[in-house]
C-alpha cells in the first residue's frame, strides 16, 4: 500500500508545481509555456538586464527549489522527475526563457544526471549565443575520499548569495565568483533513521535500522556512508559536529542550517536545535538559519547540518530579504531566558488535625474504590479502555495512605477538601483526575465561606459541570453524583436516600444508546445499551457503603 497521497503518478509532479504556486505569498511564480513535459518555474517578475539564476534536479526535494524562486534568489528551478534530473530540452528551455545579455549562471548539485544535463545544455545555448556559466556545489561530507562530493543542502545558500549579487546588479564573473567562494566555504552533513516512501511503490519500504542510523545519508535514499549504533539525539548532534569542526577553518565565524530531510516532526527537530546549541561549536555561531524542510527527500526520517563560513560579503548576502516562499531569515542563536515569577505556591498548606467521624467516611469512600478497582475496570473494557477502575484505585490509595499515617486535616473540612483536591490531580492522572479535583477543591472552598457538606459538595458539582461539560443523562459518573447528592441536599444525613437515587442514575446509564462526553462519546448505541457507566457504577457503590455503615 502506497504511504503517499497523490493522485496518478504521471501527473505527480506537475500538481506539486501548480500548488507551489497557488500558495506562493508573494503571487510571483508562473509555470513557463512549453511542452509539457519540460517543466520550467519562473519568477514573473523577470528582469533580463540582471543575470540569471537558474537551479533545479529532480523533484521530490521540496520546497527546493521551486521554493527559492523570487525576487533575490533563483529566476527559475527546472523540475525533472522523482529523483531524476530534467532533461536537455528542459535546462536550455529555461536558460533561453529567462537569460538577456547579462547573461545566466547554472547551479548544479552534484550528481552526474545534473552535470550531464545542465552542461551539455549549457553548451548548446553558448553555441546559440547566450552567456552561460555552471556552478558545481558538492557540499557533502560523508564521502571525504571521494571526489565528487554530493551536493546537497548546503546549495540553498549558494542560491541565496548568487541572488544578492545578481539582484544588485552585478556582472556574470562577479556572480559566479562569490558563489564559487561561498560553494567553497560550505559543507554539510546528513543523518536518517530510515529511507524515505516512494509513490506507487509498496514494495520497496524504507530502509530501517532499529536502534541505529545512517550517517551520510543522500537525497535520495541512497545508504549511508556508515551506519552508527545510536538514535539519540545528543550524540548523533555531537559527532556530526565533530565531523564538520574536522574540515571548517578553526577560528572561523559561521552561519549553521539546519534542514529537515521531510518527515522529522516539529517537536524532534526543535531537540536538534537545542543539541546543537549545546555543543562548543555554539561558540562560533553568528547565525542560525531553521530549523526547516529545505531540501528534503520526501518524507525521509532525517535531517541534515550545514556549515557555512562568514566572511564580510557572505554575511551580507545572508542577511538580505529575499521574495521567496521557503528562504528563512537567519537569526542570532539565543539564550534560554527565564522570567523571574513571584506567583505564590498552589500547594495546600495545611496541619493533620483528628476527627473520628470524618476519618470513618474518609476510610469507607477511599476502602470501597479500591476494592472495586477490578469490577470497574472490566466496566469500563466493554466501552472505553479499561482503566476506570485503576485510576479510581490510584487515588483512593493515596488519600488512604495519608489516613493512615495521621496526615489528613480531618478536624478542617475545607482544607481537607483542597488537600484531596490537590493529590488527585497528582496520581489519578487524566480527565478523572481533573474533574474530580476540580470537585473537592470547589467544594472546600464553598465549606470555607460557611455551606453546609451538601450545599458545598453540590456546588463542587456545579463547577465539575461547567468545566468539564458533561451533565445529568450524557451517560457518565454525573449520573449518578447529580441526583445523590440533590438527595442528600434536600434530605441532609439520609444517606439511604441518597445511595436509592444513585443507583437508580447508575442504571439509567445502562439503558442510553448515546454518551455525549469521554471516549464513549464515540461508541455506538449497540456497544453502550445493557453496560454501566463505570463512574456511575463507583459512585453508586460510594454511597451503598456510607449508607451501610451510617448506623
Amino acid at each position: 500500500m502506497s504511504q503517499f497521497f497523490f493522485n496518478q503518478r504521471t501527473s505527480l509532479v506537475d500538481e506539486v508545481i501548480e500548488g507551489t504556486i497557488i500558495a506562493s505569498p508573494w503571487d510571483n511564480l508562473a509555470r513557463l509555456e512549453s511542452d509539457p513535459a519540460i517543466r520550467v518555474v519562473v519568477r514573473r517578475d523577470l528582469d533580463k538586464n540582471k543575470v540569471a539564476l537558474i537551479s533545479g534536479g529532480g523533484s521530490g526535494h521540496e520546497p527546493a527549489h521551486l521554493g527559492f524562486v523570487g525576487k533575490g534568489m533563483l529566476t527559475a528551478a527546472v523540475c525533472g522527475d522523482l529523483f531524476a534530473s530534467p532533461g536537455v530540452d528542459a535546462v536550455l528551455t529555461a536558460i533561453q526563457a529567462v537569460t538577456g545579455e547579462a547573461g545566466c549562471l547554472l547551479i548544479v548539485k552534484n550528481y552526474t544526471g545534473d552535470r550531464l544535463n545542465f552542461g551539455l545544455a549549457a553548451e548548446k545555448a553558448r553555441r546559440l549565443g547566450y552567456n552561460v556559466e555552471m556552478l558545481i556545489v558538492g557540499d557533502d561530507i560523508s564521502l571525504p575520499d571521494n571526489k565528487h562530493p554530493r551536493g546537497i543542502a548546503g546549495t540553498i545558500l549558494v542560491h541565496k548569495i548568487a541572488g544578492y549579487y545578481a539582484e544588485h546588479g552585478n556582472n556574470l564573473a562577479t556572480v559566479l565568483r562569490e558563489a564559487q567562494y561561498a560553494a567553497n566555504n560550505t559543507v554539510s552533513l546528513g543523518v536518517a533513521l530510515s529511507s524515505c516512501h516512494l509513490p506507487q511503490d509498496a514494495e520497496n519500504a524504507p530502509r530501517l535500522h532499529p536502534g541505529h542510523a545512517e550517517l551520510g545519508m543522500g537525497i535520495h535514499g541512497e545508504p549511508g556512508a556508515t551506519v552508527i549504533t545510536t538514535q539519540n539525539s545528543a550524540e548523533i548532534v555531537k559527532l556530526m559536529v565533530g565531523k564538520l569542526t574536522a574540515v571548517l577553518p578553526v577560528t572561523s565565524r559561521l552561519a549553521i542550517m539546519l534542514n529537515n530531510l521531510g518527515g522529522v516532526s516539529v517537536a524532534e527537530m526543535a531537540i536538534l536545535t537545542r543539541e546543537l546549541a549545546n555543543t562548543p561549536l555554539i561558540q562560533r555561531v553568528d547565525w542560525l538559519i531553521g530549523p526547516a524542510p529545505l531540501v528534503t527527500a520526501l518524507d525521509m526520517k532525517g535531517f541534515s547540518v550545514t556549515a557555512i563560513v562568514l566572511e564580510e560579503s557572505i554575511e551580507k548576502a545572508l542577511l538580505s530579504n529575499v521574495e521567496t516562499a521557503n528562504w528563512l531569515a537567519p537569526v542570532r542563536p539565543r539564550a534560554i531566558n527565564v522570567m523571574p515569577s513571584s506567583l505564590r505556591s498552589s500547594q495546600v498548606d495545611f496541619q493533620p488535625s483528628p476527627n473520628t467521624l470524618v476519618a470513618r467516611i474518609v476510610g469507607q469512600v477511599t476502602g470501597t474504590l479500591a476494592e472495586l478497582e477490578s469490577h470497574l475496570n472490566a466496566l469500563d473494557a466493554r466501552i472505553g479502555d479499561g482503566d476506570t477502575g485503576s485510576t479510581f484505585a490510584a487515588g483512593a490509595r493515596e488519600i488512604a495512605a495519608l489516613l493512615q499515617h495521621k496526615q489528613l486535616p480531618l478536624g478542617d473540612l475545607s482544607t481537607l477538601f483542597a488537600l484531596i483536591g490537590e493529590r488527585l490531580t497528582v496520581v489519578m492522572g487524566g480527565s478523572s483526575g481533573v474533574l474530580m479535583s476540580i470537585f473537592f477543591t470547589a467544594s472546600g472552598q464553598k465549606i470555607k465561606q460557611g455551606a453546609s457538606v451538601a450545599e458545598a459538595l453540590n456546588a463542587g458539582l456545579s463547577q465539575m459541570k461547567f468545566y468539564g461539560g458533561a451533565d445529568e443523562g450524557d451517560r457518565t459518573m454525573i449520573d449518578a453524583l447529580q441526583p445523590a447528592l440533590a438527595s442528600l441536599k434536600k434530605h441532609p444525613g439520609d444517606l439511604q436516600a441518597a445511595f436509592k437515587a444513585a443507583e437508580a442514575g447508575a442504571e439509567r446509564t445502562c439503558h442510553s444508546g448515546k454518551a455525549h462526553a469521554g471516549r464513549a462519546s464515540y461508541l455506538s448505541s449497540e456497544s453502550l445499551i445493557g453496560n454501566m457507566d463505570p463512574g456511575a457504577y463507583a459512585v453508586a457503590m460510594v454511597f451503598r457503603a456510607l449508607a451501610e455503615n451510617s448506623n
